[in-house]
């Protein structure tokens, strides 16, 4: 059976593209922080058409059916998890569908399944125009379908999680037939092959182009992220507002193309670097920016100087690589470093992820790269906000901090463009810190914790100062996020002998109290129970528990059983 099922997908693909040995399967089986499990076949389609033919396939010989980008989620929630399920598994990475079309002069785009974000960064750049994520997930390689799956969120206050109405899409229905769900709001034609065909072959006029009343990006968010007086969070996964066909579908459907809006770039913008010692600050500063200046910022990441000292030494690598070769090189530099690490892994006398170790070897050997202002900052406080300001809330900023500063603790400076470049990367590079750290002391510490926590948009206490009999027991907490949008990652190294489950039990009770809301944009995975509301979506989406069973905690079986 399965010989055969592997010869139909050689057919459609050709053998090149069709893995089936485990060491070249492994890549694509094991998340890139979490989660890993066993599927028979990796298959790599060239077209739309072809992955329409392998969804085919898989659905007529009862096979669980992952679709898989760039692989670069931080929960698991595009790979199998464990080998507890109830079928074969094939992943269907469809990284080589990478085009990208431009509507309106780039005032809209069509990302194909396996587009990233940085190509689209690239491509929208000579319209002075930009994407929905221009920092973190977009280095990475991330996909554009992967962020609007997960809703994700990201660095920019004023854009919201990625979102969409407009999609073409696959699902198997309530009778296990394939069909092929066209809501780009574009005529493609009437047969699922016409559609696909002459949408990867762009035969499409103006005239074909639908503009309806459905949308193509969150165009609520600038007014919700307003509201600091509202008793929920501004933006997080599993929100009923933005759950909508491919949108928020973590999987359970197969996702060939997607419309977004684009964004205008600022014509001038500055990066303001603020430090504080009380958190408090924070708050009220935030709440002024929120409610009182006419323009948003653009972005306002916070770090704390646990957190920036760890980003100092574990992740200086990962600083020099995108400061002197450009985020370009970034994909290269991680496919690199999992290669190296399946080596090491063949061979049993080298080292576990024997990359990150050589490379943090050789950043003990390179000189500080941080300019003395930021140092400086960090010797003087213990808070520290990466807030940029774009066109007229330039203005408003240098006003509104020159005046806060006479009367409340702490200090800022207008940073330069290197300083400003500096800074915005240290933040984007201390999220691989936690990581490096843990595979460094993977053999002293119990084990580590990352959460992604949406607090409420009143919460003044934003901080966390943990209870002493949680506390005690975690060795290192390092603390980031989107301070405006109150979205922090909050990342705990358990001390040796401790059941880290037991802390997360406990914090997760703490966050529920505080009517908190998690994860806040990194989606479920394997890693979080979903919500009753998100679990009722996924079961609209896939009836037949088809499509990346288990996600979100749940069964992994056949209809749901």
């Amino acid at each position: 059976m399965k010989s055969e099922i592997i010869r139909k997908l050689i057919k459609t693909c050709g053998k090149k593209h069709v893995l089936t040995e485990n060491w070249s399967k492994e890549t694509y089986c094991k998340g890139w922080r979490y989660g890993s499990g066993h599927a028979i076949a990796v298959v790599k389609p060239g077209t739309l058409l072809e992955i329409w033919k392998v969804l085919n396939v898989c659905n007529d010989s009862n096979l669980i059916i992952i679709m898989q980008a760039a692989n670069t989620g931080l929960t698991g929630g595009s790979t199998p998890y464990g080998e507890d399920y109830d079928r074969d598994i094939v992943i269907i990475n469809t990284m080589r569908i990478n085009d990208i079309h431009l509507l309106d002069n780039a005032k809209q785009i069509i990302g194909l399944t396996g587009s990233t974000l940085y190509d689209l960064e690239r491509k929208l750049d000579p319209y002075d125009r930009e994407p929905h994520s221009v920092i973190g997930s977009t280095s990475i390689g991330a996909s554009i379908i992967g962020g609007i799956c997960n809703n994700s969120g990201g660095s920019l206050v004023q854009r919201g999680p990625s979102y969409t109405e407009l999609a073409l899409y696959a699902r198997i229905n309530e009778k296990g037939s394939l069909e092929l769900i066209n809501e780009l709001d574009i005529y493609l034609g009437d047969e699922p092959e016409e559609i696909l065909k002459n949408l990867e072959g762009k035969r499409y006029e103006k005239k074909d182009i639908i503009h309806s009343k459905k949308i193509a990006s969150d165009n609520m968010y600038s007014q919700i992220v307003r509201d600091i007086d509202s008793k929920t969070p501004a933006r997080f996964n599993s929100d009923d507002r933005l759950l909508y066909g491919a949108s928020g579908s973590s999987g359970k459907v197969a996702v060939f193309a997607v419309r977004l809006n684009t964004y205008p770039k600022p014509q001038k913008s500055q990066v303001f670097y603020v430090g504080t010692n009380d958190s408090e600050i924070f708050w009220k500063i935030r709440r002024d920016i929120l409610s009182k200046f006419k323009t948003l910022p653009i972005l306002g990441d916070y770090l704390h100087r646990d957190c920036y000292d760890a980003a100092k030494k574990y992740s200086k690598d990962n600083f020099i690589v995108i400061e002197k070769l450009g985020t370009k090189f970034l994909p290269t530099l991680f496919e690199l470093k999992r290669s190296v690490d399946l080596l090491s892994k063949k061979f049993s006398f080298l080292p576990n992820k024997l990359s990150d170790k050589i490379m943090q070897f050789f950043s003990t050997l390179l000189p500080n790269h941080l300019p003395k202002r930021m140092e400086n900052f960090r010797d003087s406080y213990e808070h520290h906000w990466i807030i940029e300001m774009g066109d007229e809330g330039i203005y408003e900023a240098k006003k509104y901090f020159n005046k806060f500063f006479k009367d409340n603790e702490g200090d800022f400076f207008e940073c330069t463009e290197k300083e400003a470049k500096k800074a915005q990367l240290h933040r984007f590079v201390s999220a691989s810190a936690f990581g490096r750290y843990q595979t460094i002391y993977e053999e002293s510490i119990g084990g580590a914790m990352s959460l992604d926590v949406a607090f409420p948009r009143n919460e003044k206490n934003w901080f966390e100062k943990l209870p002493s009999e949680i506390d005690d027991l975690i060795e290192l907490k390092l603390y980031y996020g989107h301070l405006f949008c109150h979205v922090l990652h909050q990342n705990y190294i358990i001390k040796k002998g401790v059941d880290p489950k037991k802390i997360l039990e406990k914090l997760l009770k703490i966050y529920d109290e505080r009517g908190a809301e998690y994860p806040a944009e990194h989606n479920v995975g394997h890693e979080y129970n979903a919500k009753t509301n998100l679990l009722k979506f996924y079961k609209k989406l896939d009836p037949t528990n088809s499509f990346n069973p288990g996600i979100g905690k749940s069964s992994k079986k056949i209809n749901w059983k």
